[in-house]
């Protein structure tokens, strides 16, 4: 499931053109706190075929094209310092250094993997049926499931400067 998981994610990775530069502009936390805005602006686009029909696809479309456009519009952020930051550097590491991440880190990140994807079936279910409680509550576990990987990922790279540093 893991691995799954994480050839999905190295998948999305180069969907997005990520390079050095664009890992270095979602670094900063304004790119990383507007993809979370994509959340209920989807949930909007998605919803709004009650009122506007296929007319809906362009607010799903302008949507899609901000989660691509996102890491790749913000200044660099290079200094990792602040909780967004560390969580995109320690995300990265994740990614592109598999062997540098301890098993305790892969276990709780596996662990994520199935919160996220109930979540995600939620959400799905609340939009098909139109139905709040869904959508809300899988919104929910998604936004919970993000932030505590992204703090996961955040202590791994903080863990991983801390080794550097001591092996030096």
């Amino acid at each position: 499931m893991l691995e799954i998981g994480m050839k999905s994610l190295s998948a999305v990775a180069q969907a997005f053109r990520m390079t050095d530069e664009a890992w270095k502009r979602h670094a900063n936390p304004w790119s990383v706190y507007t993809r979370f805005a994509a959340i209920p602006g989807m949930i909007l686009a998605i919803w709004s075929r009650t009122l506007i029909g296929w007319w809906s696809l362009l607010p799903v479309a302008a949507v899609i094209v901000w989660l691509w456009l996102n890491p790749h519009v913000f200044r660099p952020f290079e200094a990792a310092d602040s909780w967004a930051a560390k969580g995109i550097y320690g995300e990265r590491l994740w990614l592109q250094e598999r062997n540098r991440v301890p098993q305790e880190y892969r276990t709780l990140l596996r662990w994520l993997i199935p919160v996220g994807l109930a979540g995600f079936l939620l959400l799905a279910w609340g939009l098909i049926a139109l139905q709040v409680w869904p959508t809300a509550f899988g919104a929910t576990l998604i936004v919970l499931a993000q932030l505590w990987r992204i703090d996961r990922l955040g202590l791994l790279y903080e863990d991983n400067q801390w080794r550097g540093q001591e092996s030096s």
